[in-house]
């Protein structure tokens, strides 16, 4: 695993966390906020309030909210290709689309936005054929592979080479405060070989769940080379006064986002 992590950019106004490996490309702008800006709609803020955080993290990726494409996040693995077609959706225009949890694109000048409160950011650049995505792994996600569904995607739309992708697996709830009960834990014994790395027994029909590794598991099963993940290693949990925290804040809490733009 790539031992550089994710690096955080003091900005006055706002701070947000970057990939290393990523911004050395020279070919994305891209950022994971913190709790400076809240862009979650239908959470504690106003409208108004919340598309003046969009405009705001619009400019630091060197754009503007009419370029801005959102999901529409219901915990499933349903992966969009979005084109220049898109942009402005979930902002500016309605969204013609619902049940996505993934967003790639070759396009350029078009910024792709997924959101989060303790559930898992993962980054994918292809720098040989160009191509992004952001995708929205908590634990539903996670066991059902999205990030599996992330890498076919590439491979079968845009011709990527998994060994080629660079994956980024950002700040979320880690398994020191991630626990979870045998629902939970019979999903991922069912959908996954091992679980050894990933659950940790912690008493009676309790354990802690290390989302960071399931994800790195199915990417590395998939032809993600270790080298190219890069992993914050920073839990929202144990840093709420940095990030906003589902569980933390018991569900009153606003959203960070995972953007990422091809120059």
């Amino acid at each position: 695993m790539n031992e550089e992590q994710f690096i955080l950019n003091d900005k006055g106004e706002t701070n947000y966390y970057t990939i290393p490996s990523f911004k050395e490309t020279l070919l994305v702008n891209h950022a994971f906020t913190s709790r400076d800006l809240n862009l979650g709609f239908n959470t504690l803020d106003s409208d108004e309030k919340i598309i003046n955080n969009f405009k705001i993290i619009c400019g630091e990726l060197e754009t503007s909210i009419d370029s801005a494409v959102l999901s529409s996040q219901t915990h499933k693995t349903d992966i969009r290709i979005v084109t220049s077609d898109d942009k402005g959706k979930g902002l500016v225009k309605d969204r013609d689309y619902s049940d996505v949890d993934g967003l790639v694109t070759d396009e350029r000048e078009v910024a792709l936005f997924t959101f989060y409160a303790d559930c898992v950011p993962l980054f994918f650049l292809d720098p040989k054929k160009k191509v992004v995505g952001v995708a929205h792994g908590g634990w539903r996600g996670t066991v059902d592979k999205i990030a599996r569904n992330m890498i076919e995607t590439m491979k079968t739309r845009y011709n990527s080479r998994p060994e080629d992708i660079l994956v980024g697996i950002g700040p979320s709830i880690g398994s020191c405060c991630y626990q979870v009960n045998r629902d939970v834990f019979d999903r991922f014994n069912e959908n996954f070989t091992d679980t050894s790395t990933i659950l940790k027994k912690t008493g009676e029909d309790k354990w802690s769940l290390d989302l960071w590794q399931a994800n790195k598991i199915v990417l590395e099963e998939n032809g993600v080379l270790s080298k190219n993940i890069t992993t914050s290693k920073i839990c929202t949990s144990c840093n709420s006064d940095t990030f906003f925290s589902y569980r933390k804040e018991n569900g009153k809490t606003g959203r960070m986002s995972a953007a990422i733009m091809l120059k």
